[in-house]
């Protein structure tokens, strides 16, 4: 039985272009080093830190400090204006990124550059201007107070705040996706005879959703953090507009480092938590998206 002379080469391919993989990247063991390294010093070692600050309070003492009746008060009051503002960002910023990627007109460049300005200014200038705004006496809370609508010093200034300062993070997750794809698919599905409903129900929200999951993931992990542009607008006052991050800073104002620790040890919990049933739900509606 006769051997081809070239299956030696053939066999070796692999091999062959596994190396040509690795060598697209010069350095990649030291780049990849690098990368951990400074991955660990600036985000998991401070992280560890705070974990292991937190095991050592004890059960009781960490419950007592975490999920008190004011802390209680605080993960309510945030977690519900961060759903909120998340909500909002969710259409607004699919709206936003609609526009952006879609139509071409006068102002579309300042449009889209002031788009990023949430994460370019200080939150504290954001949180200034939105209290400026929305006070009983500024430039639109002098029309809604008399309506009894009152946004400052009260939890829809927060989710305001929260909405401003976390947008970006859904436009810019959702724009790219619309900018790459293909309008022939659309226009396909119109020649068809389906319906713009239908074809933004079967075409467009299978192949954004991951996008809009993403951003909006992002976006309620930021407004969990926020602080700065929140103090100003939430008139903080505690079990009514007191929100997590602020009442840490008390914490520690406080010296009362256990309790400051675990109050941000659970809104830690809670975003991670969230983002990775996030990163479950976009496995799976990929993997659901291959089968179909």
């Amino acid at each position: 039985m006769s051997v081809p002379a070239d299956i030696g080469q053939r066999r070796a391919a692999p091999f062959l272009n596994w190396k040509r993989r690795r060598s697209v990247l010069p350095g990649f063991s030291l780049t990849m080093g690098i990368t951990l390294f400074y991955l660990g010093l600036i985000v998991l070692l401070p992280l560890g830190v705070m974990l292991t600050r937190a095991a050592g309070l004890g059960l009781d003492e960490f419950l007592r400090a975490a999920f008190n009746p004011r802390a209680l008060a605080t993960y309510k009051v945030t977690l519900l204006s961060a759903a909120e503002a998340t909500a909002f960002n969710a259409c607004a910023g699919l709206l936003f990124a609609w526009v952006l990627a879609r139509y071409d007109f006068p102002g579309r460049r300042v449009m889209d550059a002031i788009i990023d300005l949430p994460f370019a200014m200080p939150t504290a200038v954001a949180g200034l201007a939105l209290s400026t705004a929305f006070a009983h006496n500024g430039w639109l809370g002098q029309y809604l107070d008399p309506l009894g609508i009152k946004i400052a010093h009260a939890q829809p200034g927060i989710a305001i705040a929260m909405a401003f300062t976390s947008l970006p993070f859904v436009v810019r997750s959702i724009q790219p996706v619309l900018e790459d794809m293909d309008s022939d698919v659309e226009e396909a599905g119109r020649t068809l005879g389906a319906t713009e409903g239908q074809i933004f129900r079967r075409i467009l929200l299978p192949t954004i959703l991951p996008a809009v999951l993403a951003g909006a993931s992002l976006a309620f992990a930021r407004s969990l953090g926020e602080f700065g542009a929140i103090i100003f607008i939430a008139g903080n006052r505690p079990f009514d507009t007191e929100i997590s991050a602020l009442l840490i800073f008390i914490r520690l104002e406080e010296y009362e480092f256990g309790a400051a620790t675990a109050i941000a040890t659970t809104v830690l919990l809670a975003a991670f938590a969230l983002m990775l049933l996030t990163n479950l739900v976009q496995s799976w509606h990929q993997r659901y998206l291959r089968r179909g």
